[in-house]
């Protein structure tokens, strides 16, 4: 299904005016800052890159330590940015992930590298300095240096203050247009559980899961299910006394001991827990537990910004956004890449980057902001008239392909390749299938045989990253 808002309507053209050079700041130097940047400057731009952490990658930077505050709403609590636990593989893979020319492929013969192809997190990583050191972003990326203010300045430009680590003095500067690439897998997201103030047990949120030691002997109740939760779930039961997944997607009758385990359960949601431990289900059975951990997602944070409430985030949906990027009052200024979920995230961000660049440099034209405003209102139309909730509007799995073919048309690009979509859709209907397997029992080697096609023809005239 491709929603509406998502039709070749305001199809890309060019502009009449001369190709322009702007002065950009990207911030985050995960994988989307980091092709944000590559395509910034392949268009002619000048481009630095802010990152906070001691070196890029973003979310797939593992770090062991946790916030001191487990479920993640203390203000004032130590922060972490990464919710990269310890055993994590990809849920995707790798031919299935990567940028375009720059294809993620395994390194053959380096004892470092996870060669599978649902690799561990430390290949992703390695994948992505891999690629900016050969597209020479590592160079403009200020390391260790956090954003605290990004303002309008006069002449529709953007005034961004940063700061170094240690709490040195803010450097204040002007950028042409600024593009945010933060992420969003830092803010814990909690549900509204009746009574769970005066609950006396131990919560966390899987922002701070790092391995199952924590839960030896106990007895989870574990709320989500998403990957994470899947994964999560099935690595606690090994040690824990008991695991109890509460999802709010299931059937209110939903009590089901999982296939190979004795102590895993699927229910559905909680209505609500007790100040003598239990936790009550929807089908009215319960649990007396020791532990709650939430897989239930994040919010949207962009402490930085101000815009005068032009942008806003109102239950976890950001907006006003043409086609989640651009907020029709200061664009082309003004961008987010990153936002959309429940899609292949790398190609995405590639996708929206070019697109990104492209309007930067006046060679693809935005329509109206009348116009743009008139295809959010639809946007947000269509989503009422289907009956979704407000905090999925970044939710694109049910026209993703559809999105990113816009995309790649607007930029005068080929879209997704017909095995990426296979790869993709196969890998999503075997994880519930089998959760434990999936990853290294595919069926799809002449997807893969296409995929390497491809990636030789993408490379042969580029950065030759495929190993013969």
């Amino acid at each position: 299904m491709i929603m509406s808002g998502y039709s070749n309507s305001f199809f890309h053209k060019p502009q009449s005016h001369h190709l322009a050079s702007r002065h950009v700041a990207v911030i985050g130097a995960g994988a989307a800052g980091l092709v944000a940047a590559r395509e910034l400057r392949r268009e002619g731009h000048k481009v630095i890159v802010f990152e906070r952490g001691d070196q890029l990658g973003g979310t797939w930077v593992y770090n062991p330590n946790v916030e001191s505050d487990p479920i993640g709403v203390h203000p004032n609590r130590t922060l972490v940015h990464s919710s990269m636990y310890e055993s994590l593989r990809t849920n995707l893979p790798r031919e299935a992930m990567g940028f375009r020319d720059y294809p993620f492929v395994a390194k053959k013969g380096d004892e470092e590298r996870d060669p599978r192809r649902f690799p561990v997190h430390r290949e992703v990583l390695m994948y992505l300095k891999d690629f900016a050191g050969e597209f020479g972003i590592s160079e403009i990326v200020r390391l260790e240096t956090e954003v605290v203010l990004v303002d309008a300045a006069a002449g529709g430009k953007w005034k961004v203050k940063s700061r170094s680590k240690g709490g040195g003095d803010v450097e204040d500067e002007i950028y042409d247009a600024v593009v945010v690439c933060s992420g969003h897998h830092t803010e814990p997201r909690l549900p509204q559980i009746q009574g769970i103030n005066t609950w006396k047990g131990k919560q966390i949120h899987s922002h701070n899961y790092r391995t199952p030691a924590p839960f030896q002997n106990q007895v989870v109740v574990l709320i989500g299910s998403a990957t994470s939760a899947i994964d999560i779930s099935r690595e606690i039961a090994r040690i824990a006394k008991e695991v109890h997944i509460a999802s709010r997607s299931l059937p209110d009758e939903t009590n089901e001991k999982q296939p190979g385990y004795d102590n895993l359960w699927l229910h559905s949601m909680i209505k609500g827990v007790h100040e003598d431990g239990s936790l009550v289900f929807r089908d009215g059975s319960f649990v007396v537990a020791d532990i709650i951990l939430y897989c239930t997602g994040y919010k949207y944070h962009f402490p930085f910004l101000k815009t005068n409430d032009i942008v806003t985030v109102d239950d976890n949906c950001v907006g006003p956004l043409y086609k989640h990027i651009f907020p029709p009052a200061l664009a082309p200024s003004l961008s987010f890449v990153g936002l959309p979920w429940m899609i292949a995230p790398f190609p995405m961000f590639e996708f929206q980057s070019k697109w990104i660049a492209g309007i930067l440099s006046n060679r693809i034209a935005l329509p109206s902001q009348e116009e743009m405003m008139e295809d959010v209102k639809a946007f947000h139309s269509s989503l009422e008239t289907l009956g979704i909730r407000k905090h999925y509007t970044h939710n694109v799995f049910g026209y993703k392909f559809g999105y990113d073919e816009w995309l790649a048309a607007q930029c005068g690009c080929p879209g997704f390749e017909e095995w990426r979509k296979q790869m993709y859709i196969a890998a999503l209907e075997n994880l519930p299938k089998q959760p434990e397997t999936y990853r290294d029992e595919l069926e799809d080697h002449h997807l893969v045989l296409q995929a390497h096609q491809d990636f030789t023809n993408y490379t042969v005239n580029g950065v030759g990253v495929v190993d013969k």
